[in-house]
């Protein structure tokens, strides 16, 4: 019998995982957790095989969740479960650790497959993950940044507004917006966080 451990903000989400999975005869659902901190507790006292991990919630999210469990025990079986698919949160996720990505829209049967197979230690990635992820490696670093670009992004890092920034940098706040722009283009990210966050993950801000 494979142990999985269910982590989502959602308890409908929760339910219908848990519904999906123990309907297979071979896996069965130990625990649920609705944030990534009950996450690392929960991960410590029920002992799952495998963990199914969503990536975006609020407080401890599931990256930093990922790499919490792991960092206390190397050998957990951890698969990513979102409805995300950037670039960027897919990069996070496996540098974290993540044993898996896996989009919301699987179907029963491959949800019991992927667990199977992270359960064997195997990785587990959903076709259109697969492929994006394939391309990241080739080029992991995606575009550079430019000077000014990277001279921004450390004071939005530092928590400067846009007109701190254009104080700082005698240019107009037009200019930082698109400077920012640019740099949300080139990471493949929506917003100032995960723009800090993804560049410091790949080494970009110095």
């Amino acid at each position: 019998m494979i142990r999985i451990m269910l982590v989502d903000d959602h308890p409908v989400v929760r339910e219908g995982l848990r519904g999906m999975l123990e309907a297979e005869p071979d896996l069965s659902v130990v625990g649920e957790a609705g944030s990534g901190a009950e996450a690392v507790a929960l991960s410590r006292s029920e002992d799952p095989d495998v963990i199914l991990m969503d990536l975006r919630m609020p407080g401890l999210d599931g990256v930093g969740a990922t790499r919490e469990i792991l960092a206390e025990t190397p050998a957990r079986r951890i698969v990513v479960l979102t409805t995300y698919e950037t670039d960027a949160d897919i990069l996070r996720a496996v540098e974290a650790g993540a044993g898996g990505y896996l989009l919301k829209d699987a179907s029963r049967s491959e949800l019991a497959d992927a667990v199977r197979a992270a359960a064997r230690g195997e990785t587990v990635l959903a076709p259109s993950v697969a492929g994006r992820l394939v391309s990241q490696v080739r080029a992991p670093a995606g575009p550079a940044l430019s000077p000014r670009e990277t001279e921004v992004l450390r004071l939005v890092a530092k928590g400067s507004t846009n007109a701190d920034i254009g104080k700082a940098l005698h240019i107009s706040e037009a200019t930082v917006k698109t400077h920012l722009l640019r740099v949300f283009n080139k990471l493949d990210v929506s917003d100032r966080t995960a723009a800090v966050t993804t560049a410091m993950d790949r080494g970009l801000l110095p």
